[in-house]
């Protein structure tokens, strides 16, 4: 009776042991991959970041190459941002 008490203790102990070690690798690689999610949303925010500075860029010029298209888009988003403007100043 004692052997097998002593016996089914050590299956216990053994037990713990093995979901311990599982618990702290699962720890581990929690943390890897939240430091994974992390670098990438930094790289989605750069990316997302060069993809406006391109639409602004391409927004501004023009196929031709004739300055006077892209001054007259500043001009009317230049328009747009005083009439925005004034409608918050109100």
């Amino acid at each position: 009776m004692l052997e097998d008490i002593k016996k089914d203790f050590e299956k216990l102990v053994a037990l713990y042991e093995g979901e311990r070690a599982q618990r702290i690798q699962l720890s581990k690689a929690l943390e890897a991959s939240k430091a994974e999610n992390e670098t990438c949303k930094k790289r989605i925010i750069d990316l997302e970041r060069q993809v406006d500075n391109l639409k602004l860029t391409e927004a501004f010029t023009t196929s031709t190459g004739d300055n006077s298209g892209a001054k007259e888009k500043i001009e009317k988003l230049i328009k747009e941002m005083d009439r925005c403007i004034s409608l918050l100043e109100k």
